[in-house]
């Protein structure tokens, strides 16, 4: 999301010109990569034989973990809330509860390369019009 602020605020300046078209379809495709980004590590959960527990711990130690350890929490939530949920399901199979908030991690990999991967597109199409306008720079 805050890629497509910085192409928003280069929009705003008379340097390099971008059309609403462009913006618009950037704003899709990041409010999509930012939904996404929290469904993600609960469909790990689920993918890894988590039970309906164990995804919705996850999504639950998603926000619990943001609101109390930060940036950490994004991590380190998912992976918890998926294990307890697990764990309450069925408190003796704690090989089961751990692949499941495995699940959860690895969904968490998948999210983040994906942002990482838009971030990219962004970059290069902000390139793409620095370098259509660079007479104006140099």
């Amino acid at each position: 999301m805050t890629g497509w602020v910085g192409l928003l605020l280069l929009h705003f300046t008379s340097i390099i010109p971008m059309d609403w078209t462009f913006l618009g379809i950037a704003l899709a495709v990041s409010i999509f990569v930012w939904g996404i980004d929290y469904v993600i590590p609960a469909w790990g959960t689920k993918k890894f034989g988590g039970s309906k527990f164990g995804v919705r711990g996850s999504m639950i130690g998603l926000i619990v973990g943001l609101i109390f350890m930060g940036p950490l929490g994004i991590i380190l939530g998912p992976f918890a809330g998926a294990l307890i949920g697990e764990l309450i399901y069925n408190s003796k199979d704690f090989n089961r509860a751990l692949k499941a908030a495995f699940g959860s991690f690895v969904g968490f990999l998948l999210s983040t390369g994906l942002k990482l991967g838009v971030s990219i597109v962004f970059v290069y199409l902000y390139w793409i019009e620095f370098w259509e306008y660079k007479e104006l720079f140099f």
